[in-house]
């Protein structure tokens, strides 16, 4: 696995920086002294991760009502803080397992804020649980600066927007349907947030994250068009509060991807056009266009990662676009032939069509490895 820091190190040397021989040094210094983790230790440390926060989770679960008000509010506290102090103890010895133990520890911290909340019998508002859940994350990346506590705090701040909106607007379809409009901007924002001249462990985090999230919400936002085209306007919501709705769905994506880009976010720009647009479509299987603009999105998706030598961006926008031929041919097509003839020409259709898009896809990969070369 190369190094984070070989480019760089080799851009420095072509540019007259620094010469052979210290670019040999560094990268000697570098080598003796760098934890790089293969992708087996990194799969033990997530799936350690997930595990251990369940095991203790679902044990404090089965035990839960035998215990006394102050055993469980001492049990909340060891929860919570037993994982951050291993993490301090562990990190000079081995840094990324310090790193997988602090996420632990801000993980157990949303159980136990919802804990406590139940043990003092608080007030029910359960987005402000989130909220304080994020709180905490975001003093774990101040005082640590670690890259899996922005991770962190890049999940919780959405989730506590996401659900204070959901909370407030008690079912509303337009409130639904801004919410859709924020989710899909924020996972093209996460998405693009790693390019070619600026990548860190956070970007790449970030990506793969947004990569994941992308499609399922633009299912959702779809959803909230089918569901709530014929029954809300912008009359069903107060003024105020459909301005800051807007604002935190449509401008703070915008912002965030302008921290994350500079100027290359016209691009994200873009992209929230293209939105808008499908927004104003009719959500029906049978619409023409709809397909259309799916397509063209999926083709820009990948010009965009050609642009940018970004092969995830490639990839999805040959996933997106092989997605929207299936359904096309799945909703328009393949009830209109025969039993036989629909199978034979699915078969034609994957055999085919699989094969000349990997072709078109392994082509524009190459060309993007060869230039980097």
């Amino acid at each position: 696995m190369t190094n984070p820091w070989e480019k760089n190190l080799q851009r420095w040397v072509h540019a007259g920086l620094i010469d052979a021989a210290t670019a040999g040094r560094v990268r000697a210094y570098e080598t003796e002294h760098s934890q790089v983790l293969r992708w087996p230790i990194r799969v033990a440390l997530a799936l350690g991760v997930i595990m251990v926060g369940a095991g203790v989770l679902l044990f404090v679960s089965a035990h839960w009502d035998e215990l006394s008000p102050s055993a469980r509010f001492s049990l909340v506290l060891l929860m919570v803080g037993v994982f951050h102090v291993a993490g301090a103890l562990t990190v000079e010895r081995f840094e990324k397992l310090a790193q997988a133990l602090h996420v632990l520890g801000t993980i157990t911290l949303g159980a136990g804020v919802y804990l406590a909340g139940q043990i003092f019998n608080l007030a029910e508002h359960w987005p402000g649980g989130v909220m304080l859940w994020a709180l905490g994350a975001w003093l774990g990346w101040f005082v640590l600066r670690d890259w899996a506590q922005g991770f962190m705090c890049a999940i919780l701040t959405p989730a506590w927007l996401a659900s204070e909106w959901a909370e407030a607007m008690h079912g509303n379809g337009l409130g639904t349907s801004i919410l859709a409009d924020g989710l899909v901007l924020l996972s093209f924002t996460y998405f693009t947030a790693r390019t070619e001249e600026k990548s860190s462990l956070l970007r790449t985090g970030l990506s793969m994250m947004g990569g994941v999230m992308l499609l399922p919400c633009l299912g959702f936002f779809i959803f909230s068009r089918v569901q709530y085209s014929y029954s809300y306007s912008l009359h069903d919501l107060p003024t105020a509060l459909l301005i800051v709705g807007c604002t935190a769905a449509w401008v703070a994506p915008l912002a965030l991807a302008y921290v994350f880009r500079g100027r290359a976010v016209w691009m994200n720009f873009a992209a929230a056009l293209w939105l808008a647009v499908l927004g104003q479509m009719k959500m029906d299987d049978k619409n023409l266009m709809l397909y259309l603009w799916f397509a063209a999105c999926s083709i820009a998706m990948i010009a965009w990662g050609v642009k940018e030598a970004r092969r995830e961006r490639i990839d999805l926008g040959f996933l997106g676009f092989a997605a929207t031929v299936l359904v096309f041919y799945f909703s328009n097509v393949f009830d209109k032939l025969g039993r036989s003839a629909s199978l034979i020409s699915l078969g034609i259709l994957f055999l085919a069509g699989g094969w000349a898009l990997e072709k078109t896809r392994r082509r524009l990969v190459a060309g993007i490895k060869k230039a980097e070369a």
